[in-house]
């Protein structure tokens, strides 16, 4: 009993969506929670890319960047605010 379904993408839609000041003011909430978990010496950056907007959570410090680099603080702050970048996503 089931139909056969055509579905076509609409990339220029799909990229104004991923692309809008929604996605933007909702990757800019995201970094921010990863960057006060991770402590004060982190930054969050959104900027748009060729297709969708992109939030870069960074270290403003030698001591912060050596601190994630030792102990991944980053990775530990994604973890804490419910995102969780590990092999397989979940």
């Amino acid at each position: 009993m089931s139909k056969n379904v055509d579905f076509k993408l609409n990339i220029s839609g799909l990229r104004e969506l991923m692309q809008s000041t929604e996605m933007q003011a909702a990757l800019q909430e995201a970094g921010d929670a990863v960057a006060a978990a991770a402590g004060d010496e982190y930054d969050v950056r959104v900027h748009v890319a060729d297709f969708v907007a992109i939030a870069n959570i960074y270290p403003n410090s030698k001591q912060a960047a050596q601190e994630n680099y030792e102990s991944n603080t980053l990775l530990h702050a994604l973890g804490s605010v419910g995102l969780n970048m590990s092999k397989g996503g979940s």
